[in-house]
């Protein structure tokens, strides 16, 4: 009976972190999240890159956002070394554990099983981080290759066209970062695993509930959108001015 819970844990932990992906992801089409409102943030970011000369700065940013992947990557290694180390004493770890006031000792088997999914979601994380700082250099080729203001050969269109494309290729590093640091909170709700399979269980479920309050609803998200203005009324053409002109005229005699 205790495998059948151990084996119904990890499916929920799945359907957890699986569904509110999903979800997430849908729900960014059509609602409001922090997702979608940086994504817009980006785009302004290289357009405003677009009318300017000294683009230090712009680098500067880029090399801090993938110095925080770096610096998450090396983080997994680490863990992932912690976690091979142990798996070589699962019988030592074990006694060890079993000297702590909470949590049940499973078998070796299920106390393996434990570290191998810990071992999966960092190795993921990696494989996220990794790839966020590898576009975050494409981010930078991009910035490098950019028209300067005085290229008369770029026409407002095709600046226009770099800003989306730059932004997309920033936009996606972002997103690949965003999965890569969730990883660590699902990894967070795998720790408690060690001590019950319905904590495993409720820690995965509050997980969810801390993404998503964080993601859509969060106090972060209002102070985005508030400093944009997303719908603005658009600007009247010299005819419309001039015949507004004309019929307040008329309206007057």
């Amino acid at each position: 009976m205790s495998n059948y819970l151990e084996l119904i844990a990890l499916v929920w932990f799945l359907i957890c972190w699986l569904g509110y992906s999903e979800y997430s992801r849908r729900k960014a089409n059509d609602r409001p999240c922090l997702s979608n409102t940086l994504d817009l943030y980006r785009e302004d970011w290289m357009r405003v890159m677009l009318r300017r000369d000294n683009r230090i700065s712009d680098a500067s940013v880029v090399g801090n956002l993938e110095r925080n992947g770096a610096f998450f990557a090396s983080s997994c290694l680490l863990i992932l070394a912690g976690i091979i180390t142990a798996l070589g004493y699962t019988q030592e770890v074990m006694e060890v554990f079993s000297t702590m006031p909470f949590g049940t000792l499973p078998s070796r088997e299920i106390w393996e099983m434990r570290m191998v999914v810990l071992m999966v979601i960092f190795i993921y994380a990696f494989f996220k981080f990794t790839w966020s700082m590898r576009m975050y250099n494409f981010v930078s080729v991009l910035i490098g290759s950019a028209p300067l203001t005085t290229d008369t050969k770029a026409s407002p269109a095709a600046r226009e066209a770099f800003a989306k494309s730059a932004g997309r290729v920033c936009n996606l590093a972002g997103d690949a970062f965003n999965l890569g640091l969730r990883s660590y909170y699902y990894a967070l709700a795998v720790v408690s695993w060690f001590i019950h399979p319905l904590v495993f269980m409720g820690a995965s479920t509050l997980i969810v509930i801390v993404l998503y309050r964080r993601e859509f609803r969060s106090t972060a998200l209002t102070a985005l959108r508030d400093g944009k203005v997303f719908e603005e009324p658009l600007p009247k053409s010299d005819t419309e001015k001039d015949s507004g002109k004309e019929s307040d005229k008329e309206t007057q005699h």
